[in-house]
C-alpha cells in the first residue's frame, strides 16, 4: 500500500480537535454516564464551540465511539498490506478484520463495556463499519494487482476467477467484508431476542 504524503498544517490541526473531541466525550462518559454528557460539555473539555464539535461529529454517542474505533479503517488496511505476499488475500482480511476487532488495545475493556451496554452506542458502533470499505477496497485492489501479475490463483484462493482485479472486484470484495463484519458485531452485541435487528 502506497504511503499518503505527509498532512499539511490545517489537516494536522483537524485532526487534533477531532482527537481532543473524541478523547473528552469518552472521558466525560465514562466518568458521567453516556447520558449524562452534552455536546456543550464536551466541546468545553476540547476547548472548542459546540459549532466546531458539529463540524466533526453529528452526535454525542458518535463522537463515544469515534474514540474507541479511532483510525481502525487504516489500521485494518494497513494489517492486510503488512501481510506477506504469499498469503491468501481471504486469510489476510480475516485476520486483519480478526485482530482489530479483538483487540481494545489502550482504551481497555471498560469503554467497549460502556458501548455495549448502552443501546445508542452500541448503534452508533455498529453505524462505523461502513469505514471498512473506502481504505479496504484500496489495499484489496492493491493485493489483487499484485496476484495478477504473479498469475497464482491459489494465492488469491480463486479471486480471479471473479473476472480480473479491477476497481469493481475490490469494491464489492470490501463491501462484501464490510456487511459480514457488521453481521457479525449485531449477533454479537445485540441481545438474542432483541427485534431490532436488521
Amino acid at each position: 500500500m502506497t504511503t499518503p504524503p505527509p498532512a499539511g498544517l490545517r489537516e494536522r490541526k483537524k485532526q487534533a480537535t477531532r482527537e481532543a473531541l473524541r478523547e473528552a466525550a469518552l472521558r466525560l462518559a465514562v466518568e458521567r454516564g453516556p447520558e449524562q454528557v452534552r455536546v456543550e460539555d464536551i466541546a468545553e473539555a476540547a476547548g472548542v464551540s459546540p459549532r466546531t464539535y458539529n463540524n466533526y461529529f453529528a452526535s454525542r454517542e458518535q463522537a463515544i465511539v469515534s474514540a474507541v474505533t479511532a483510525d481502525r479503517e487504516a489500521r485494518i488496511a494497513a494489517a492486510v498490506a503488512a501481510r506477506p505476499a504469499g498469503t491468501r488475500l481471504a486469510d489476510a482480511v480475516t485476520e486483519a478484520v480478526v485482530e482489530q476487532y479483538t483487540t481494545t488495545g489502550e482504551r481497555g475493556p471498560e469503554s467497549l463495556l460502556l458501548i455495549i451496554t448502552r443501546p445508542a452506542l452500541r448503534e452508533a458502533f455498529l453505524d462505523t463499519t461502513a469505514g471498512i470499505e473506502p481504505p479496504l477496497t484500496a489495499v484489496i485492489a492493491e493485493r489483487l494487482g499484485d496476484a495478477e501479475r504473479l498469475g497464482n490463483a491459489e494465492r488469491l484462493g480463486g479471486a480471479e476467477r471473479l473476472g480480473g482485479a479491477g476497481a469493481q472486484t475490490a469494491r464489492v470484495l470490501a463491501a462484501s467484508v464490510a456487511a459480514a463484519v457488521r453481521i457479525a458485531l449485531e449477533g454479537w452485541l445485540r441481545p438474542a431476542g432483541d427485534a431490532g435487528a436488521a
